[in-house]
């Protein structure tokens, strides 16, 4: 999470709101488009400004204006949610967002995602996601765990323990899938590579055919062996079918 003291504008935090979405979406082509077709960019926009009204305790006002921006763009924000800078939900439609929910910098989120409670229970319990998080479609994380620094949620995971930084997590509940030494370190600094999930079983598939084809080679040097001791013999005059010989089939 940013802990610098600078607040940035309503003005510059739209603003970069805005550029953000050309870094993640290949698709977008000028600034018109995006302002006019992108519910995940009117979503964040209304967000902000429900924010404000809550804050300045304008509780109705910021309920209104949230309702209405649901109806219009299938995402549902909560006003009381904190949300950092350069947020880009792509896609957008079925998003849900909590009321305590906090959300660091340069967080990205596709269609499906639930940032969820567990508790009817009043204060904190929502998830916490650092700066750099990447959610995956169709996840949900729920409670007031929180999501560190640049990890990465996979599509349909549904997570209820914190995640350490950097980290990758997948399934039902979520688990992390590759030890500490073997994170896959992004190459630049938003990773947006989130079909490069580590896949265990495939993994293991792969083991087996290896081990497989190294038995099959070891089985083909036997038998080479074999037929040339079996051609020694013969060339010493020992007749063949008198020698010793143990056929592999």
């Amino acid at each position: 999470m940013d802990t610098s003291t600078h607040q940035p504008s309503l003005l510059q935090l739209l603003r970069e709101d805005l550029n953000c979405v050309f870094e993640r979406d290949p698709a977008a082509r000028n600034r018109l488009e995006v302002l006019l077709t992108y519910p995940g960019l009117h979503a964040i926009v209304a967000h902000r400004l429900a924010h404000g009204l809550w804050k300045r305790d304008l509780r109705f006002a910021a309920r209104w204006l949230s309702y209405f921006t649901r109806m219009f763009t299938q995402i549902d924000i909560h006003p009381g949610a904190a949300i950092g800078r350069r947020f880009f939900i792509d896609h957008g439609c079925g998003v849900v967002i909590g009321e305590t929910a906090e959300i660091g910098n340069d967080v990205t989120l596709y269609h499906g995602v639930t940032l969820g409670g567990v508790s009817w229970n009043p204060g904190k319990r929502h998830p916490t996601l650092c700066d750099g998080v990447m959610v995956g479609a169709g996840a949900k994380i729920l409670g007031p765990v929180t999501v560190g620094k640049l990890a990465r949620v996979g599509a349909n995971s549904v997570v209820i323990h914190d995640i350490p930084e950097s980290m990758t997590v997948v399934g039902i509940p979520g688990r992390v899938v590759l030890p500490e030494d073997q994170r896959r370190q992004p190459q630049r600094g938003i990773d947006l590579d989130h079909h490069l999930m580590p896949d265990p079983v495939g993994r293991a598939v792969a083991t087996l055919l290896g081990r497989i084809d190294d038995l099959e080679a070891q089985l083909v040097m036997l038998k080479r062996e074999q037929a040339a001791g079996r051609q020694d013999l013969v060339e010493a005059g020992t007749p063949a079918n008198n020698a010793r010989i143990v056929t592999i089939h």
